[in-house]
């Protein structure tokens, strides 16, 4: 795995991170030796998801790693990738794909065989992608408005009508099962999963015990574990590669 910037210092799988294709792993039916994805990185942001579901997928990655506390999102190495200065974003046989949501459902039917994404024809399917797109289409938004302490729009232009009717389908719909597709755990839980978490953790999302419940179950999982002990590294020698530039 290799870094994108200076001190973006290369990776590589003796480290924990990024996996190689395995012929005996169901997952990689659609997968050749050559076929890694690449995953543009940033600890402790958004793009944590996506490294996330990627552990779950058990998939070929490899990683480049965005120092953005040095403001490497910003330089126009990454910004030929990503023009708004965002991750992730990924790059597949030879296939730029940027968002969250998008990523999550191109990453997700790549690996059928890891039962995280329903197929066309399952019934699951249509509320699947309904959660995905929710994700990015109602709750970012009204998050950043809450973070920002703005106004909603009004009702017949806000994308999300208000936050607590926006909230409270998502919380409606976990609390009586433990998924947001019934018993099946699939990408959209691990997406909302840590967006929930780091909700609550920034106190932007109100405490609710069936949210809790839903954190504690998504955070439990061992992917999630092994992202957070990367990040917490990688973010402990990015702030350490901004300082020296200080």
């Amino acid at each position: 795995m290799t870094g994108m910037g200076a001190h973006s210092a290369p990776v590589g799988p003796t480290a924990g991170a990024g996996h190689h294709p395995d012929t005996n792993h169901p997952g990689k039916a659609l997968m050749t030796a050559n076929d890694t994805i690449t995953l543009y990185h940033s600890p402790q942001t958004r793009s944590s998801a996506t490294l996330t579901l990627l552990e779950e997928l058990s998939a070929p990655y490899d990683l480049q790693l965005i120092n953005m506390k040095a403001g490497e999102q910003r330089r126009s190495a990454y910004l030929a990738v990503n023009p708004l200065g965002k991750v992730p974003a990924i790059r597949h046989r030879g296939a730029l794909v940027t968002e969250q949501v998008a990523i999550y459902l191109y990453l997700a039917d790549l690996f059928p065989a890891a039962g995280l994404a329903p197929a066309i024809g399952d019934p699951r399917r249509g509320p699947y992608l309904r959660w995905l797109v929710y994700y990015a289409a109602c709750y970012e938004p009204a998050l950043v408005d809450r973070a920002m302490k703005r106004e909603p729009a009004p009702l017949a232009m806000s994308p999300y009508g208000d936050f607590d009717t926006m909230l409270g389908a998502v919380v409606e719909r976990i609390a009586n099962s433990p998924y947001l597709l019934g018993d099946a755990l699939s990408a959209a839980d691990l997406l909302w999963g840590m967006a929930l978490h780091w909700g609550t953790m920034f106190k932007m999302v109100p405490d609710n015990p069936v949210i809790a419940d839903y954190v504690t179950r998504m955070t439990g999982r061992p992917s999630v574990a092994k992202v957070a002990a990367m990040d917490a590294k990688w973010a402990s020698e990015h702030e350490a590669a901004k300082a020296a530039q200080a």
